[in-house]
């Protein structure tokens, strides 16, 4: 184990959301209103200022006011992050950004505390996400033809330029984090071995959904994803 996995926690909060990817390097923006999570947040700002993003694996039951009502089962690969944006409303909602750190299978889930949920991560699989990766093995002309299909299909506007422009790996995390694909389908992109295979599998996800339109998960008008 190298000395940066000896830095990376034994204990990390987990914080499940459907249809929401994080990924090493991509910054997620979430708008925090639920007690739990945000004791959650106070909590991992006193600390070391990670949170481990994992999606369930089953639908979350529901109690009489639309909240969760029981931890559901999650996905055993998650990504975490570091909180590197902090804002904390007049109501009482804390919004932060999280800026993906590397992936973690999980070990062992601990009981719940102040109604979050932790785990014992294994980082060691996914000792490669610490470092940055410099390009990625794709067809950048087929990848941009497909996005595009994809976003007009949707009347979804993009900085054409930009895109084009951008570095490999940001430019396939990105899109993977934003492109609003099924869990399954973002878990897949998640657990790719590398970057290479991550922008296969985007590649061809991308393709398909141009011509079978996916669903949508819900975010608010700032684009942070709300719980």
């Amino acid at each position: 184990m190298s000395d940066r996995e000896r830095a990376l926690p034994d204990i990390l909060p987990i914080f499940p959301l459907t249809g929401v990817l994080l990924l090493p390097r991509g910054r997620l923006p979430l708008n925090i209103f639920e007690p739990r999570y945000l004791t959650m947040t106070k909590d991992a700002l006193g600390g070391e200022r990670l949170i481990g993003m994992v999606q369930p694996s089953e639908p979350e039951l529901q109690d009489n006011r639309g909240r969760g009502a029981m931890n559901p089962p999650v996905y055993p690969v998650g990504c975490a992050g570091r909180i590197t944006s902090f804002t904390e409303a007049d109501d009482g909602r804390y919004m932060i950004t999280l800026t993906g750190l590397s992936r973690f299978r999980i070990a062992e889930e601990f009981p719940v505390l102040s109604g979050y949920r932790r785990v014992r991560p294994d980082w060691q699989p996914f000792a490669r996400d610490l470092d940055a990766q410099t390009g990625a093995e794709f067809d950048r002309d087929r990848f941009i033809r497909g996005l595009k299909a994809f976003f007009d299909q949707r009347q979804i506007s993009a900085d054409w330029e930009a895109i084009e422009k951008a570095a490999g790996e940001h430019l396939i995390n990105s899109i993977a984090m934003l492109c609003p694909f099924v869990p399954s389908e973002k878990q897949a992109l998640l657990e790719a071995p590398d970057l290479d295979e991550r922008a296969r599998l985007l590649i061809a996800l991308v393709e398909m959904a141009a011509v079978d339109p996916g669903q949508n998960f819900a975010s608010d008008e700032n684009g942070a994803t709300r719980h």
